[in-house]
């Protein structure tokens, strides 16, 4: 075996391997810090790209939930003001009742069409103020035309959108609800005095109407009396208000099935979430009993590389001795 001096494979040799261990254990510490067995393009490329396509999914998944739960707080506030506009009409209802009956005097009777008059006033109020995020959920109908769709899919399909039907968002003001009851409406002008109303939700139309739902109208000098005319007492308007009550409680009903759909969405956003979330670990996250038992034989080789390194090194001086 010849003596060189100016090439010595030991040590290039030995330099290599500890070079190697070098990039292991710097490797495995990486690994072990980030908590990620991929933390670069280079350490996986095809196991890269998944994940960070499993990453922008998870995003948009925690997107589509949030937009869910915004459509069931929604529907939470619409119920709950229309649970409001179908107990002032309940009472208005109760009070129409009391009015058909022939044992109260018309003192009694003005007290109720007061009452009524004011539960009226309520049920327009309510209608207009309900608004969720800036949508006006019942009020003159402006909602109604479009409806509402809720994103709670990851793309554009027809499966990715629950639509809020637009019956929810029809107008539920007192001219919503009996504008077009034209039976209702020519009692109401009677109880006017015969005059025209030009709009259902103003002063006028809500005396009207409350004067027809307690069987009182004008007469020519303003003051109410006791309504005779047949066809125009307060048993009339029964069905009247039982028709808007049913119009209300079937928008409720619309609303707790499109609730129960925006539950089952939530519960398939989840289950989606978290079953992407552990593939996501099974192919980017570290296994650290395995990263540190790679550390420690990297540590042992790279000492031991150290230090045949030096020996190495001092191959050549055994040329001296041959001088």
């Amino acid at each position: 075996m010849p003596v060189i001096i100016r090439t010595n494979m030991q040590s290039i040799i030995v330099q290599e391997n500890l070079n190697a261990a070098t990039n292991s254990l710097n490797t495995a510490m990486e690994r072990m810090t980030t908590g990620y067995k991929i933390n670069r393009a280079s350490d996986d490329a095809a196991g890269y790209s998944i994940a960070d396509t499993m990453i922008t999914k998870l995003g948009s998944l925690e997107v589509v939930a949030e937009n869910t739960a915004m459509g069931k707080d929604m529907l939470t506030t619409a119920e709950e003001n229309y649970e409001l506009l179908i107990g002032h009409l309940q009472r208005v209802r109760d009070l129409t009742e009391q009015a058909a009956s022939g044992t109260y005097g018309l003192d009694s009777l003005k007290a109720m069409r007061a009452e009524v008059q004011s539960r009226l006033e309520e049920i327009t109020r309510i209608a207009n103020n309900a608004e969720y995020n800036g949508i006006k959920l019942m009020k003159d109908g402006s909602q109604a035309a479009s409806g509402v769709d809720i994103q709670v899919g990851l793309n554009s399909s027809p499966d990715s959108v629950i639509s809020l039907s637009s019956t929810i968002f029809a107008d539920a003001t007192l001219s919503g609800l009996f504008k077009a009851d034209t039976a209702l409406g020519a009692i109401a002008k009677k109880a006017n005095n015969n005059q025209a109303i030009a709009k259902i939700n103003s002063t006028t139309g809500y005396e009207a109407y409350s004067a027809a739902f307690v069987g009182l109208k004008k007469n020519a000098s303003g003051d109410y009396v006791i309504q005779t005319d047949t066809g125009s007492k307060a048993v009339d308007t029964l069905d009247s208000i039982d028709k808007a009550l049913k119009a209300l409680e079937t928008r409720n009903t619309t609303l707790g099935s499109t609730q129960n759909r925006l539950d089952s969405a939530a519960t398939s956003i989840e289950v989606r979430s978290n079953n992407l979330t552990a593939s996501l670990s099974t192919i980017r996250d570290t296994d650290v009993a395995k990263e540190s038992s790679n550390y420690i034989q990297a540590q042992i080789l790279q000492q031991a590389s150290a230090t045949l390194l030096a020996t190495a090194n001092q191959s050549p001086s055994i040329a001296l001795s041959l001088i």
